[in-house]
């Protein structure tokens, strides 16, 4: 009886072979989705692929969660159509929020970094006070593929350059930091080929450009430097900032100026502002000092 009951275990119900041993897919769906939950999304996505389980998972509302911001609710409310979110699951939730999402007449948007859940913001040229904006004979805004926002604001010549932002928001809490997008010269398409026409780029060489970055509980912070690199975007460093409080609204006030009315300056494209997590603004930070910029 022994030696049936053993053949019985080693044995599949054909008699054929030994029988199917543990597997991954056999793992409750409640206990993997714990493990994921201390992954990035990135690795949950993947693992959502190795089998059903790991699929079903995946989707458990708890793990999409713990990866929103904490005040993702207001996010939602101010840039998403509440009855298209009520429907969704959390991992639906976390998806719609890593696309950019529009608000304030579309000057502004908010995403989420899909590798991190970090809230990211944008603010366009559009969005920005920019003294002299209004008059064609210094400034103009001109279409390109090469802002999110499909347009930037270029400067021919002026003589006294200032440009102002103000942002309020309920930041999710940690670290962030600011910067402006600029591009000496004006980029277009030529043959298919990108072209920079550097015509009207002068006065950045002479004096540096100062950047200012303030907050509404006393944050401030200030750096200058001088524009270069022509005919590439780069993001200038303009400050950071930290959040204690999310469930309170915060405004940053952040400026860019040369005011020294001794010499003109001119040919510079002003994309827009970002504001990100400062893990990824060290990032951005470490590229600019690899590709030699600020």
């Amino acid at each position: 009886m022994g030696a049936n009951l053993s053949c019985a275990t080693l044995c599949d119900t054909n008699g054929e072979g030994p029988s199917s041993k543990p597997r991954l897919g056999d793992i409750p769906e409640s206990c993997l989705a714990l493990v994921l939950m201390h992954l990035d999304p990135p690795d949950i996505c993947r693992l959502a692929r190795l089998n059903r389980a790991f699929r079903g998972a995946s989707s458990a509302d708890f793990i999409w969660e713990s990866k929103l911001p904490s005040n993702y609710k207001f996010i939602c409310e101010k840039v998403l159509d509440e009855k298209t979110v009520a429907g969704l699951e959390k991992k639906d939730v976390y998806a719609r929020m890593c696309r950019p999402n529009p608000f304030d007449g579309g000057t502004k948007e908010v995403w989420l970094d899909k590798n991190t859940g970090g809230a990211c913001f944008s603010i366009s040229s559009k969005g920005l006070a920019i003294t002299g904006i209004d008059d064609r004979r210094y400034w103009n805004h001109i279409s390109t593929e090469e802002s999110r926002f499909h347009t930037v604001a270029y400067l021919q010549q002026i003589w006294w350059f200032e440009i102002d932002g103000e942002f309020e928001f309920e930041f999710p809490k940690g670290m962030y930091s600011l910067f402006f997008r600029l591009q000496l010269g004006r980029s277009s398409k030529r043959m298919g080929r990108r072209v920079c026409n550097s015509e009207h780029i002068h006065g950045w060489d002479i004096k540096p450009v100062r950047f200012q970055l303030s907050t509404s509980d006393g944050q401030r912070a200030a750096s200058k430097c001088f524009l270069d690199n022509p005919g590439n975007w780069v993001y200038y460093h303009v400050g950071d900032f930290v959040v204690d409080r999310p469930s309170e609204l915060m405004k940053i006030k952040f400026s860019m100026t040369q005011i020294d009315c001794t010499h003109t300056k001119g040919g510079l494209c002003v994309d827009a502002a970002f504001v990100y997590p400062s893990s990824i603004g060290s990032e951005i930070c470490k590229m600019n000092m690899l590709a030699g910029q600020h």
